[in-house]
């Protein structure tokens, strides 16, 4: 354990004086961030291009489906009172210690023990996550496309426990271990969804790997949901500092990003042309860079539907400013010849654009208040009339009567 951590150190200084070197503009051979040469211009022009699409496409869709979400949330929370799990301050500054510890054990795993048990199982834990996150994804489409003439029948299937005898209230209700509702559509969706999961099960093909991780992104941009600015502000800056160090300052996540075998990341053969679907040569472009930039997008959007107005200029002014960061980070990269953190570009964009744009048109204030779901303050008729029912049963009976009898002297 200590021989391992000594070489973590000693990797810090060897990656820092390199970083140096290469900020310089040091010349190198023609390599990408996986150490392999390209095989053309034209299909490493392919390659990211593609790459930039595909990180656009889950962020685009998944906030329009976040807004959905939000409001489905909404309405639950208007009928139970249960207000909806979101990320507070808090959690947006704990998730970059956490997932700082979460990435340092998996390199530390990948030291010590074979990579090849540990990815046995990482690749069966995700594999069932990517039947859910495909079935749901894919939902909507497919039943779109079934034909009406195949019955849409509702199922239930739930495991309740029954109530115990004694002990409190809570106790003796009804507790569902289970409850999930679904259609012949939603069997359908699963099954197709299967079928993915156990090809890449089986082949680990890049573009069972790409279906799989554009279901993660998109499903992930949809659910997590940040309640107000401040929260993506600490999250995306926290982020920021977390992905400089572990790129430049180690070689701990490129370690773990290259013996991690599981559909965490997209991909797409820079030597499709020459080599075609069994090409080998990947740029690859973690779903971190996606998902984390993604969430605070679609809060914009969701900023933007609460203002009531026509247009939608926040999500869609930081929706090109991702596109610039990713931009920038590809060119950065192939400029230094070196792997470069995306957050680096991203996040100055992604929280630049809206803070700048609010201070134009004057919706500062709106932005930095608004949140998913607020809470709900007492209004001051509410509040006068708990006052007064709280003065008429704190006076006693006998004062009561005492002011009836004086209102009827009066009278």
């Amino acid at each position: 354990m200590a021989d391992v951590v000594e070489e973590v150190i000693v990797q810090i200084k060897e990656n820092l004086t390199a970083t140096a070197v290469d900020g310089a503009g040091d010349e190198g051979s023609p390599t990408n961030a996986t150490g392999k040469t390209p095989s053309t211009p034209e299909g490493m022009a392919l390659a990211y291009g593609t790459l930039v699409v595909m990180a656009l496409l889950p962020i685009f869709f998944g906030s329009l489906r976040s807004v959905k979400h939000h409001k489905e949330q909404s309405t639950a929370f208007a009928k139970t009172g249960e207000k909806p799990d979101t990320m507070s301050s808090k959690d947006a500054m704990m998730f970059p210690i956490m997932a700082s510890c979460a990435l340092f054990g998996l390199y530390m795993f990948f030291k010590i023990f074979s990579k090849d048990n540990i990815n046995y199982l990482l690749t069966g834990y995700f594999f069932f996550l990517g039947v859910m996150a495909l079935s749901h994804l894919l939902s909507p489409v497919i039943s779109s496309l079934i034909p009406a003439s195949i019955p849409k029948i509702p199922y239930h299937l739930s495991f309740v426990q029954g109530p115990q005898e004694g002990g409190d209230k809570k106790s003796k209700e009804k507790k569902y271990l289970i409850d999930y509702r679904f259609t012949t559509h939603d069997v359908v969706c699963f099954i197709v969804a299967l079928i993915i999961s156990v090809w890449y099960l089986v082949q680990k093909h890049w573009i069972a790997n790409n279906l799989l991780g554009l279901s993660f992104a998109v499903n992930g941009v949809e659910l997590l949901h940040l309640n107000n600015i401040a929260t993506g502000c600490i999250l995306l800056c926290g982020l920021f500092v977390y992905d400089i160090f572990w790129v430049f300052g180690t070689n701990v996540m490129v370690t773990v990003a290259k013996s991690f075998e599981a559909p965490i990341k997209i991909v797409f053969p820079q030597d499709l042309m020459t080599n075609g679907l069994s090409a080998s040569n990947f740029a690859v472009l973690g779903l971190g860079d996606i998902v984390i930039p993604g969430i605070f997008i679609a809060l914009l959007l969701r900023f933007d539907n609460s203002l009531k107005r026509k247009s939608k200029t926040y999500f869609y002014a930081t929706f090109i400013a991702y596109f610039i960061g990713l931009l920038a980070t590809i060119f950065v990269m192939h400029v230094f010849k070196h792997a470069q953190p995306a957050l680096l570009y991203l996040v100055p964009a992604c929280l630049g654009t809206p803070l700048l744009l609010a201070v134009l048109k004057g919706d500062l204030k709106k932005l930095l208040a608004y949140e998913d779901h607020p809470e709900e303050k007492p209004s001051k008729e509410k509040a006068t009339k708990n006052t007064n029912t709280n003065t008429e049963k704190s006076t006693p009976p006998a004062k009561k009567e005492t002011k009836k009898k004086e209102v009827k002297k009066a009278k």
